[in-house]
């Protein structure tokens, strides 16, 4: 076999600007309103900010696995309240469930794009 020489190694990750941290904490939350239009567009796009940016910022880290976790606990809640629509109560509950999640993804970006760290009440943490 011949002496075959290797690529150069990458560059490390430059690290993010305070304004491009706050920017993408906040897309990490909003961006899951593309749930609302394509399916899973709330786990999925979280998911690729927290890839993308997860050896750049901590910052946009904590959002995006706060905004992963929150999602797929509202996924879990959805999957019941279709199931408690057997008995009519996940008629209502679904309602709830999504406004609230309207709610404190808004909240959740607004506050990302301040420079709080936030955190979604009555999420399970899968991801810590």
């Amino acid at each position: 076999m011949e002496n075959q020489q290797l690529p150069p190694p990458l560059p490390p990750a430059q690290p993010l600007s305070p304004q491009d941290e706050r920017t993408w904490a906040m897309l990490a939350h909003l961006l899951a309103l593309t749930g609302l239009m394509i399916p899973f567009g709330s786990i999925i796009a979280p998911l690729v900010v927290w890839q993308v940016y997860k050896d750049r910022s901590a910052y946009v880290t904590y959002h995006a696995k706060e905004s992963l976790n929150f999602h797929i606990t509202i996924a879990l809640a959805v999957v019941a309240c279709i199931i408690l629509m057997i008995i009519l109560v996940g008629l209502f509950l679904i309602w709830v469930v999504g406004v609230a999640a309207l709610v404190l993804t808004v909240v959740a970006g607004i506050k990302a794009n301040n420079g709080e760290y936030y955190r979604y009440p009555l999420t399970i943490r899968f991801i810590s």
